[in-house]
């Protein structure tokens, strides 16, 4: 058992885009596909979707091709943690390299970008940034 599964999937996103991969599956959960859905709509993964493996979800995340100015996703980091949450206000929410990345979000009405959790008056737990 995991002890956060969340940091296993950032993990298993940066190796799998490091060493060149065109897509990663991993185990699945609700949490995991709305973080996946938020890096789609921001434009740093090609698609992700569900499928079953022995009678386990997995979740599946497609990147996008690397392009002349590079890759999509060069980095990702966990912010809250399980020893350590941490909460922000929706003024308070960290802005990622000036607006070039974006943190990920658990708010009270689901997961979402900072920016749009400012735009919204939403505060809440910072789970990771993405650029």
């Amino acid at each position: 058992m995991l002890s956060d599964p969340i940091a296993d999937m950032l993990t298993r996103l940066r190796n799998a885009n490091l060493a060149g991969h065109d897509r990663v599956e991993m185990p699945a959960s609700k949490v995991k596909a709305e973080i996946a859905r938020v890096l789609q709509d921001e434009g740093y993964i090609q698609g992700y979707g569900l499928s079953e493996a022995e009678g386990h979800p997995q979740l599946w995340l497609e990147f996008k091709r690397r392009t002349p100015q590079g890759k999509p996703l060069t980095g990702l980091r966990r912010i809250s943690k399980p020893g350590l949450r941490v909460y922000r206000g929706s003024q308070s929410i960290p802005r990622v390299f000036g607006g070039l990345g974006v943190s990920v979000v658990s708010t009270s009405k689901g997961i979402m970008t900072g920016r749009e959790a400012r735009q919204q008056h939403l505060g809440g737990e910072v789970l990771a940034e993405v650029w």
